[in-house]
């Protein structure tokens, strides 16, 4: 395999994601209403059915399915499936706040060096996996190599990454 150093196309960050919807009205009202999403303008020039929401610093782009009936239904809860994952305040919170809205998930706990990450998956209304944990819990640990920067999502983490030559202990805040 060949070696590909640093960041050979000059990325800068995540800029959105794009969901298929059976319906983009009951999609809007999910990701407004349950994870604080705010829509914003799209380009008038579309000639498709959509949405474009923002938060988090991260955009979803929602697209209405050309044929929703058949569009596969997911009902059960699979952490290994694709999904997009949200760091929290508080895992006491937000499973207070899903159960309230009646929304199915699955808890799991992982736990590395002594260290737990609580996870809660649930899927939107196009079973779209959603992730709520407080993964920055867990170092960013570089596998080989240097590393020339490493952030954090979470405000204020104290991360120490160690590196084949040397440790690092970094602090981010935001």
């Amino acid at each position: 395999m060949k070696e590909v150093a640093g960041n050979p196309l000059q990325l800068k960050s995540i800029n959105h994601i794009s969901l298929v919807c059976r319906s983009v009205e009951e999609s809007i009202d999910f990701y407004t209403n349950v994870l604080g999403f705010v829509p914003i303008r799209r380009p008038g020039s579309f000639d498709f059915d959509g949405a474009w929401l923002f938060n988090f610093g991260i955009g979803i782009h929602l697209l209405q399915s050309e044929n929703p009936e058949n569009m596969p239904k997911k009902s059960e809860i699979n952490p290994k499936d694709n999904h997009i994952s949200f760091q929290c305040e508080s895992m006491g919170t937000v499973e207070k706040k899903l159960k309230e809205m009646e929304i199915v998930y699955k808890r799991q706990r992982v736990e590395e060096g002594g260290i737990y990450v609580d996870q809660l998956f649930f899927h939107d209304p196009d079973g779209f996996m959603i992730e709520i944990c407080n993964c920055d819990n867990l170092p960013v640990i570089p596998i080989a190599g240097e590393c020339e920067m490493v952030r954090s999502c979470s405000r204020g983490v104290n991360l120490d990454i160690i590196t084949p030559q040397k440790q690092i202990q970094t602090f981010v805040q935001m």
